[in-house]
């Protein structure tokens, strides 16, 4: 098979092929601008390549109900431009293949299910922590959507005690991504976070916010596999801050043998690394072309 793959991010596109078994053989990247613009890239990209289907992951809020007549829409994004904009509409009138079409942190858990850190098991939650902070849930085999999808950055946190940061979230101000995203940690402490020392104690507070969210993920959801990525958690120092408050949190409650003597393995990043989007949304081509075949 002759898969193309969008990972259609806020600040930049990655578009690649690939094929059935997970090889990306071409890759290209570039800025995400206005819509137009964007897209005229990606279709010239496309041109001539003879992809028999094309899986997308998108930056979001996006409209991934079928029967919505805003379905493929980027839908309340503040992104200038991309507010309300047909993305798939524009994809289809372009080339007449199946799609796969989901959020970008859905398609990077779809990725880390197939062929990454969770494969083989059935459920996995996947946050992205950079820019912003997204959740994708997979679960019993399948990807969750419901009313929307997941939004699981911006779930409500509780605050740190020595954190008087009135957080960034245009929406909530103090949620999850207010409190902890990239560009969170960057206006609390005047530098990028990649700027900060390995002991600074930023990482403790920021350990503490991401550290909720997982906790309230593993009651609510009860994930096989909890995997953190993001230009964020490329701070390895946070992984064992981030585990240890998880463990504090639950407080002994849930009762796993993952949790209490295998976090390590448990609480990881990618497998895929930085393909984990890419690689989603070839999955979510795959998935579309085998929902074609199946339907004839």
């Amino acid at each position: 098979m002759r898969i193309g793959a969008i990972e259609a991010g806020g600040t930049k596109f990655v578009c690649g092929i690939g094929n059935e078994r997970g090889d990306i053989e071409d890759r290209v990247s570039f800025p995400t601008e206005r819509p137009e613009e964007t897209l005229r890239q990606v279709i010239d990209y496309f041109q001539n390549k003879n992809v028999e289907a094309i899986g997308i992951g998108s930056f979001g809020p996006i409209d991934i109900d079928p029967a919505s007549p805003t379905y493929g829409f980027v839908t309340t994004t503040p992104k200038p431009g991309w507010g309300n904009y047909d993305f798939l509409g524009a994809m289809k009138r372009a080339f007449d293949v199946p799609y796969g079409w989901d959020t970008d942190v859905n398609a990077a858990a779809f990725g880390e299910a197939t062929w990454g850190a969770a494969q083989g098991l059935d459920s996995c939650v996947y946050y992205t922590i950079g820019t912003g902070v997204g959740v994708g849930v997979y679960a019993e085999g399948r990807l969750v959507h419901g009313l929307v999808h997941p939004e699981g950055g911006h779930v409500l946190t509780r605050r740190h005690p020595e954190d008087d940061f009135a957080g960034v979230c245009p929406y909530h101000g103090d949620c999850l991504e207010g409190m902890a995203a990239g560009p969170a940690l960057e206006k609390r402490w005047g530098v990028k976070g990649a700027e900060l020392g390995t002991d600074h104690p930023a990482w403790g507070i920021e350990a503490f916010y991401i550290a909720q969210a997982v906790a309230s993920a593993i009651l609510l959801l009860s994930p096989k596999r909890v995997i953190l990525g993001g230009g964020v958690m490329k701070q390895e120092q946070l992984f064992p801050l981030v585990r240890a408050e998880v463990r504090r949190l639950l407080a002994g409650y849930v009762r796993a043998e993952a949790i209490a003597d295998g976090i390590d393995a448990y609480i990881v990043p990618p497998g895929l690394g930085d393909n984990a989007g890419l690689s989603g949304a070839l999955a979510l081509g795959r998935a579309a072309l085998e929902r074609k075949a199946t339907a004839r």
